[in-house]
Order: structure tokens, then sequence, then C-alpha cells
């Protein structure tokens, strides 16, 4: 968008505003964003449409493909809701419920949180009796252990990595494919299993609520092509998958729910239609006809529908809005000229104008502007400020540092998801005013992930967010800012490939404190102590605004999984009606 386009996007959002708003408190583990005024909010908390009926088919309307279904690979949150609420179970997860109470952790596949001893070294778990696959043979603890050895594997990259980072002994362990297997992971018996690890980890219940705790028997491994066809332990599981274009998905008729107190499994039939456009999905959606009734949108409403929304309350109230709980931002590729010398990238942090990319996001409705990395929710309830830069930047002081640097004339490419072009315009002409050219290069959002984590296709600069896995400082910086934590393949967090020995070693420290107030203030301070160096620009913090459409019941954002609706527990209000 053209800044003229980005002005009369912002001036509309105020007169829809102005004609529908009303506002919300309600605080989501702290981490509110624009607060208690942010005249979106009013869906925030709330569950759209009653409690839904059993039955029909639910379409998911989507602009993209997953990137990974296997839950060795399964790192991106609004996919995590969905695999782990619809296709496989984990040890542990969160209450599928709106709001603070979201955030708690429940039992899944496990009796109960675990069993920590040895000093927080040793975690033991115990499967519930009665869980089965969907062909009706039983889950057992080494298909859990097996899923969890597969995460090292070469060849299953992007997952999480904190069995990695976690587990006594794993060092140069590259996976259960050559038939090796980790001596930190036991399974004494078909419903026990014990994690060695080789620090405290007082939230290790937390961590298991990640697809590298779902079960994998090895009698269906098929390496990469295992994303396509995930064994389900969930309430569903896979009737058909063309990739790109349709996923559907029908009862698995093994699932018992006495053995699950979090999936209510409404629908007969989940289908996910890929493909389309964004703008097409908002206007189909608004209009809520036939089987567009039916329907939930997968990514965020466009900022552009926002005028077809807001003041319009029979629509509005149709809108989820949950604070996303995350940090957007500009990664600096920080292994390679220009932005190996930090003075250009302290310059970059000077030169980006956050309003006109938070207008191009949607304006102060759906975001507010970012000032420093870790999200309200990690940080008291309030981001700090320790730069103080103006929303709008400062290339004055840009261009200083770049004459200072001796690189006042600069050239740089930027990798943004389709749907991002608007923002990723907004960078290149707030940067633009320091003497910094950006040349865009868009990729299909399915396979945006897979080029930036390629050490080997990462270019200068790209955006992307991140979020918490759980509520701990842990899951944050160390997985964004720890160059030890940087793959060839498969890399995610530290886009920005910074590599400190200062900022390593106090990550260390931080992780050996006990006391997890002392911890809390140890990871703020460093993440002060890190935008001095400015590996990446935090850029703004958003809401996730999901449409669904007027027969759709059981509705909400959940805090965990950045506001995505929660599979758990979303249904229809008539079945009848629903087509498919």
């Amino acid at each position: 968008m053209t800044k003229r386009h980005q002005l009369a996007l912002a001036t509309a959002l105020v007169a829809a505003l102005a004609l529908g708003a009303s506002g919300c408190s309600d605080t989501k583990k702290g981490s509110e964003g624009a607060g208690a005024s942010n005249p979106v909010a009013a869906g925030d908390g709330r569950t759209i449409g009653g409690t839904p009926v059993k039955g029909g088919t639910l379409t998911i309307l989507s602009n993209q493909d997953f990137a990974h279904l296997d839950p060795a690979r399964n790192w991106v949150m609004p996919t995590m809701d969905f695999g782990t609420r619809l296709l496989y179970r984990t040890l542990v997860t969160f209450k599928a419920e709106p709001g603070k109470g979201g955030s708690d952790l429940v039992p899944d596949l496990a009796t109960d949180l675990g069993t920590p001893s040895n000093g927080g070294r040793t975690w033991t778990f115990t499967l519930k009796e009665g869980l089965k696959y969907e062909d009706g043979t039983p889950i057992k603890a080494a298909d859990i252990k097996y899923n969890v050895e597969r995460s090292f594997a070469p060849d299953l990259t992007g997952g999480p990595d904190y069995a990695a980072q976690y587990l006594a002994g794993a060092d140069g362990y590259k996976g259960p494919l050559q038939g090796k297997h980790l001596d930190s992971v036991k399974t004494p018996d078909d419903r026990t299993i014990v994690f060695e690890l080789k620090r405290p980890v007082a939230e290790f219940s937390a961590t298991t609520t990640l697809p590298t705790f779902a079960p994998v028997p090895v009698a269906q491994e098929k390496g990469p092509q295992y994303d396509a066809r995930p064994f389900s332990s969930g309430p569903y599981k896979i009737e058909s998958y063309d990739r790109d274009k349709k996923l559907v998905l029908v009862r698995n008729e093994h699932w018992d729910p006495k053995t699950d107190t979090v999936r209510k499994a409404y629908p007969d039939k989940f289908v996910v239609v890929m493909g389309l456009k964004g703008g097409q999905i908002d206007d189909r959606i608004i209009a809520g006809e036939g089987a567009d009734a039916s329907a939930v949108q997968w990514s965020n409403m466009r900022p552009e529908s926002a005028p077809k929304v807001l003041p319009k309350p029979e629509i509005k109230q149709r809108l989820l809005a949950e604070s996303q709980g995350c940090t957007e931002m500009l990664s600096l590729n920080n292994s390679r000229a220009p932005f190996n010398d930090p003075k250009v990238r302290e310059a970059v942090q000077y030169a980006v104008d956050k309003e006109a990319i938070m207008t191009a996001n949607g304006g102060p409705a759906l975001n507010e502007v970012a000032t420093a990395y870790l999200p309200p929710a990690l940080s008291g309830g309030k981001q700090a400020d320790t730069l103080k830069i103006a929303p709008t930047g400062d290339p004055a002081k840009a261009k200083e540092l770049l004459r200072a640097a001796g690189k006042e004339k600069l050239k740089v490419s930027l990798a943004v998801s389709t749907g991002d072009k608007g923002e990723a315009e907004a960078i290149q002409q707030s940067l633009s005013r320091a003497g910094i050219e950006v040349v865009i290069d868009t990729i299909d959002p399915g396979a945006y992930y897979d080029v930036i984590g390629d050490l080997s296709t990462t270019p200068d600069m790209t955006m992307s967010g991140w979020c918490p896995d759980y509520p701990s400082g842990s899951t944050w910086i160390p997985m964004v800012f720890d160059g030890r934590t940087i793959k060839a393949k498969g890399n995610q967090g530290n886009n920005s490939q910074f590599r400190d020995d200062e900022t390593m070693k106090r990550i260390d420290e931080i992780n050996a404190m006990a006391d997890a107030k002392q911890a809390n203030q140890a990871w703020k301070d460093l993440d002060a102590a890190i935008m001095a160096k400015s590996p990446s620009v935090p850029l703004f913090l958003e809401r996730k605004p999901l449409l669904v459409g007027p027969n759709i019941a059981g509705a909400f954002g959940h805090p965990v999984w950045v506001g995505q609706i929660d599979y758990a527990t979303v249904g229809l209000k008539d079945p009848a009606k629903s087509q498919g």
C-alpha cells in the first residue's frame, strides 16, 4: 500500500469505530496490548454463539496450507492448536476456556501433570487407561518416546526443540530413523514414561503440551511424508488431504471422550478449504450464506475489511479479537553484511516508522506499537521502553548512525508472507528516509517459514513474530536470541541469526535460577540488554481478528494459541444447516 492508502484505511477505521465500538477490560494473563480501551475488544474473552449442537460439517476457509501437521515438525502456534485439538493428543494440554483460564494446565494423555524428582531433573508421567489410535490399537508410552526422538531427525525439520535443549545425553543425537534411541527417555512399561533432564526444569509439565509429546507408533513412520497423514490419537482422523487445496477430517471412532476432559468434538466433519484470497474469505463469512454460514476463517481478517464489520453490530458480534500475546519483529540477518555491524542494526531501529507499519496492519484498533521484545504477558503486563524511540522513528538519527558506520547508501532484501505486503511496503518507505533501499520478496504463506528457515535462502531481513509456548521467559528469549538454536535448515525463532557469547552465557545463568521471580526479572533485564544490540526490531503487538459464520457456536480465541479459535470446543448452532 502507498502511504495515502494507509491513511485512508486509518480514517475508515476511526469512522467505523466511532459508529459501532464498545470496550472490554478482560486481562488475558496480562497481555492486553492496547488495553481495556481497545474498541475491538468487545469480542475479547467471550464465546460466540452459545453451546454447539453435536453434528454437521464445520468449514475452515484458509489462504494457505499447513506448513507441517507432523507433530514432530508442528511449531506454528495456530497449527499447534489445530493439530493437538483435533488429530493428536499430548501428555498435558491447556484448558479449553477463553481468557486467563485458558492458560491453566490439565492432564491429557497423562493421568496428572507429571511427578518431578531428583531436584526437578527427572519427570515421570503415567498414561491413562483405554487410550487408542484411529485403528483401535493401544497408545503406548514407547510411542511418545519415539516421537520425542523423531524431533531430533535432520529430515524432520521445523519442530519445537525443547527436547534437544532439556534432555540429558542428547548432544549429537540424530533421531531414531537409524535405529538409535535416547537413554534419557525411559519407558519401563506401556503406561509409564520417564524424562531425565540435563538441568532442573520447573515448568516441564507445560513443555509437554507441545506436539513433540504426542504419540507416533513406529509402524506408521513415513519420514517426511508423515506430514500428509499423521496417525490419529485425537477425536478426528484424516479422510483426505489434497495439499494446498483441501483437508477433510472425520470422526475417529476409537477416540474415547471418557479419557478426554478437554475436547468436545462437536462437528461430525471438518473441511479445510485452502488457497483462497484473504479478502474473498472475509466477504464470504460476512455474507454468511450457504456453507459459509457454518464457516470460520483461518487467517486474520484483512485490515481493509474492518469498515465492513466494525460499524455493523450484527456482523461485529461475529468477530473475535483475542490478544495474540506475540511480538511481531523485523529480523535483521546478523550473519553477514550489512547487519553484522551493530551500528547498522541500530540505525534500522531508529529508521523504522512503526506507526505506518501498524496502520498497514489495521491500525490502533487491532495493534499497538512494540517497544521491546518480550510481550506484555512476560513483562508484568506492560512492555519496557529502554530505547525511547518515537513510534514514527527518527530518520535523522538513523542517518547519523549509518554515516558513523561508513554505510550511508544501502540496498537490502526483505522477505514477507504474501499477506504482509502492506506492512513490507511501510517498512520499505520508512527505511528509504534513512537512505536504505529495500527490495521486497513475497513468499507463499505455506512455504514462508521453510524459506526463511533455510540459511542458504534467508534474505537480509524477514518479518516474523514469536509467541511464548507457555507463560515463561524461557520460552521466548532463548528461542529467539540463543545462537546455539540456529539450524542450517528448519531454523525457527532465531531468524536474525544472532550469535552473542554474552547473551548465551546469561541465558544459561537465568535457566539455572531456582527462584521464578528472580528469573522473570532477569529475563526482562536481558531483554533490555539485547535491545541495545539490535539484532531485530520489535514492530507491533497485535490481536487476532477472526470472523465466524452466523451458524457457528462455541467459538473463542484461545489465549495460548495466539488468539486462534480453540478447535476443541467449536461447533454449530444447527448442524442441519451445514453443508459438505
